[in-house]
């Protein structure tokens, strides 16, 4: 069903992972994709959204960095005429022991998870104002839910995305757009095999579905907070963990 004909979405981290399975979920049901990445990062997705017949811009951009954010919408608005979703998708991860933990690791890990999504709702919020719509959604963790050790940095950045999702929500209820969060739990992605280093299969037995989610799995929750069947839903966060944290 193409329930977002017509629908333009910013998606930050869109190169792989979550954010290429929510680039291409989000076009295949009918919107236009900007796809942000660092660099030509995006490229490769671009290609095949374009090639199965989609629309998609490849955006280069560093989220740390307002002008480059700003560039990319502008892109967006003259190739689309309009942006009506923005996915706050990218994200890193700098793992440490707080005892350990370099002032730079954790500076990394808020400026990119926490600032950037500020610094993209920034670049679209006064668009969406002015039209009276929009979709934000963004990507937070089970980690910002629950903690996890070694990861206070990247624990407090997705909590803190949180946060910012219900604030804003109530901020922006008025001018008919809806703000919410997608909690991810263990989904097999080249981040988490970084860190599981062949640990999956012990993982999957600590989750009660008995499996790590797909990125697919988390494009759907996306697309469907995107559609207008989730016109009603804002403030919220929506775990999708296979029920390993409830």
């Amino acid at each position: 069903m193409r329930t977002l004909e017509g629908r333009v979405a910013l998606v930050t981290g869109a190169s792989r992972g979550i954010g290429r399975a929510v680039a291409l979920a989000l076009t295949a049901r009918g919107a236009s994709v900007i796809a942000a990445a660092r660099g030509e990062n995006a490229r490769g997705v671009v290609d095949e959204i374009t090639a199965a017949g989609g629309q998609a811009l490849l955006a280069s951009v560093d989220v740390t960095d307002a002008a480059s954010v700003q560039a990319a919408v502008a892109a967006g608005q003259a190739r689309f005429g309009r942006v009506d979703i923005l996915v706050n998708n990218a994200g890193v991860t700098r793992d440490q022991l707080m005892l350990r933990m370099k002032r730079d690791d954790w500076d990394t890990v808020l400026a990119t998870n926490l600032t950037g999504a500020y610094t993209c709702v920034q670049a679209v919020l006064k668009a969406m104002v002015k039209q009276r719509s929009g979709r934000i959604i963004n990507i937070t963790s089970v980690v910002g839910q629950a903690g996890n050790a070694g990861q206070a940095n990247y624990a407090a950045s997705k909590a803190g995305l949180i946060g910012f999702t219900k604030a804003l929500a109530l901020e922006v209820a008025s001018r008919g757009i809806t703000v919410n969060a997608v909690a991810p739990g263990l989904i097999d992605t080249e981040m988490t095999r970084a860190v599981a280093k062949g640990a999956q299969e012990e993982w999957a037995a600590k989750i009660p579905l008995q499996r790590l989610g797909t990125p697919e799995d988390v494009a759907s929750a996306v697309a469907f907070l995107a559609s207008d069947e989730a016109a009603y839903i804002t403030g919220q966060v929506l775990a999708v963990n296979g029920g390993m944290y409830t």
